[in-house]
């Protein structure tokens, strides 16, 4: 077994994949108002967002809706908006939850 391997199987992540963890990012301060990008603690992936107000939010990168990775979608003022299907999401401690509720007909 490669040395790769042995980590991925230890640590449950590839430590060489280019994903940065949430404290090698908050402590380099690379997040500008209005971005959001992806990142993980440890094996867990969490996206991490600057919002409009300038507000730092660490979430995980799971949509509540089908699970795509809101570190793909964006930031609209103080949502994050899932690229997947434009659902407008609100941070609640470390999740997100839909902003407007569905309205059923």
């Amino acid at each position: 077994m490669g040395l790769t391997q042995q980590l991925h199987d230890e640590l449950g992540y590839d430590p060489d994949d280019g994903v940065p963890q949430v404290s090698d990012v908050l402590l380099a301060g690379m997040i500008p108002v209005g971005a959001v990008m992806r990142a993980r603690e440890g094996a867990v992936p969490m996206a991490i967002a600057r919002l409009g107000s300038g507000r730092l939010v660490v979430v995980e990168d799971e949509c509540p809706h089908d699970g795509g990775r809101i570190s793909d979608g964006f930031v609209d003022g103080e949502l994050l908006v899932c690229a997947r299907h434009n659902w407008e999401l609100e941070v609640e401690g470390r999740r997100c939850r839909r902003a407007t509720p569905c309205k059923l007909r």
